[in-house]
């Protein structure tokens, strides 16, 4: 019997964005922002992140797109039941964007199975914002 189609939705999200004013310079439409991300796992199989995509829009509907396999350097396994957090940043031009992308992940049940071989799922990451923090008010 085939394998169901995996259920992305067991695949959890979360953001926390922080903004970093060491790092920026307002005053030349520099504008840093950290973000911490933790993917949770709760279906019943191991699960491998390969690489990811980002949409980045600031105020002015500049957008970057960015590719590239893993996140800070790793492909993380995420057990069942389990979580991956790691933090990254982003820049702007303007005191207030978001983002919004995927994460192109396997299952990795056989784990003896290259990940190369197995077949991918995607899972969107909603849309959230950066902002400094009186951008909003």
């Amino acid at each position: 019997m085939p394998n169901a189609p995996f259920k992305t939705s067991l695949i959890g999200i979360n953001v926390v964005t922080t903004y970093l004013p060491s790092h920026s310079s307002p005053d030349e439409d520099h504008y840093t922002f950290a973000y911490t991300i933790t993917i949770s796992n709760a279906s019943d199989s191991p699960v491998q992140l390969l690489s990811r995509h980002w949409v980045i829009t600031d105020a002015n509907n500049e957008v970057q797109e960015v590719r590239g396999e893993g996140v800070v350097g790793e492909q993380p396994v995420i057990p069942p039941g389990d979580s991956f957090r790691y933090t990254s940043g982003a820049s702007l031009e303007t005191p207030v964007g978001f983002m919004e992308g995927s994460y192109f992940m396997v299952v990795r049940d056989p784990m003896e199975v290259p990940p190369e071989d197995l077949p991918t799922f995607e899972v969107p990451i909603p849309a959230f914002t950066l902002h400094t923090p009186t951008a909003l008010n």
